[in-house]
């Protein structure tokens, strides 16, 4: 079971959303997606994962305005069970691309391949007004995870090739004109005036057709 909430409606079309468990975040680390960032709160020892943004397409952490920070934020707190009861929670997000994962990690656990790459946001306290709104916006599927991974990158491969087909036709137009450029200047070369030979130049050097039949006879 997976749990989806949409961010403030002014801040855009995101989607936030994690498992029902450590095993269910387990599987959504597994499939995750380069425009995932995960999020989790500093009060344990262990980093086990709570959250996760689906950002666009090519967007990174620097896209994220500050009301989807504050609502991922909240969410963490709000469903942390010991983070909900405190203030001044830590709330840590990283990019997934950057999550490591060793066997002897427990189900949900991480660590980072580069820890400069991790951020932090303070929660002081939990704010009722946004948990309560996102709990509205809050749907439940039970998703394919690896089926919707495997779609996508299906996508992007049939996208490479569509560009690699264009890279290809784009090259060999550029060709055919460089051939076309090249065998203009050289047609020119073999016009210029003083290497040309007229008609009369041709008639001149000629004899007459009486003459010829003269030496013929």
């Amino acid at each position: 079971m997976v749990f989806y909430f949409k961010a403030r409606p002014d801040a855009g079309d995101y989607t936030i959303f994690m498992g029902l468990d450590k095993f269910e975040n387990e599987e959504l680390i597994k499939y995750g997606f380069p425009e995932d960032v995960c999020w989790f709160d500093r009060i344990c020892r262990v980093c086990l994962l709570h959250t996760f943004l689906r950002l666009h397409r090519g967007q990174g952490f620097d896209d994220i305005s500050e009301g989807v920070l504050e609502d991922c934020a909240h969410l963490v707190k709000a469903n942390s069970i010991q983070g909900n009861k405190v203030n001044n929670v830590d709330v840590v997000y990283n990019s997934w691309s950057n999550l490591k994962k060793t066997a002897s990690m427990d189900a949900g656990q991480v660590g980072f391949h580069n820890s400069k790459m991790v951020r932090t946001i303070r929660v002081e306290k939990r704010v009722n007004e946004i948990v309560n709104r996102l709990n509205k916006t809050k749907v439940e599927r039970t998703p394919d995870l690896r089926a919707e991974r495997e779609a996508v990158n299906a996508a992007e491969r049939a996208e490479r090739k569509h560009h690699l087909r264009e890279k290809k036709k784009h090259e060999e137009i550029e060709r055919l004109e460089k051939e076309r450029q090249a065998d203009m200047r050289s047609y020119k070369g073999l016009m210029v005036t003083d290497k040309m030979t007229s008609n009369k130049d041709i008639a001149s050097s000629n004899k007459s057709l009486q003459e010829l039949e003269d030496d013929f006879m």
